[in-house]
């Protein structure tokens, strides 16, 4: 029995740590003209301190569910931020009028099929989910 909750804990710990190093990748949708975005450039589009692309394209976000792993992990990477820090700031800056918040999807999947459907979207998912309907512009 204790042989069985130790196999147990290891396939948790396992599990755990698989999805902590998980790789996350922003897309865009394939029509987008940017190739490549750096970690400052998404950062200031999902903290609403820019609202377009550097090519000066408007930008609409997709983000993950506030109760998805891939969101603290992608504010973390993203931002140097935490969820909570993020979730101030749009809420400062939806007060003061100055910006709305990115638009919360279900899952990889939806963030990918809103993205592949509007060529001014920008969202963030595991790098398993990306395939010919979206460009990856950063790994994270």
């Amino acid at each position: 029995m204790r042989s069985l909750k130790l196999t147990v804990a290891a396939v948790a710990l396992s599990l755990a740590s698989m999805a902590a190093n998980a790789e996350l990748v922003v897309i865009v949708n394939p029509k987008n003209p940017a190739a490549n975005l750096t970690a400052e450039q998404v950062s200031a589009l999902f903290l609403g301190t820019s609202t377009t692309f550097p090519d000066g394209g408007a930008a609409t976000l997709a983000d993950q569910p506030e109760s998805a792993g891939i969101r603290g992990d992608f504010y973390q990477k993203a931002t140097g931020r935490s969820i909570a820090q993020v979730k101030a700031t749009w809420a400062r800056l939806t007060f003061t009028g100055k910006g709305t918040p990115p638009k919360e999807l279900k899952s990889d999947a939806d963030v990918k099929a809103f993205v592949a459907s509007d060529p001014k979207a920008i969202g963030y998912v595991d790098s398993s989910a990306v395939d010919g309907s979206v460009k990856a512009v950063l790994k994270l």
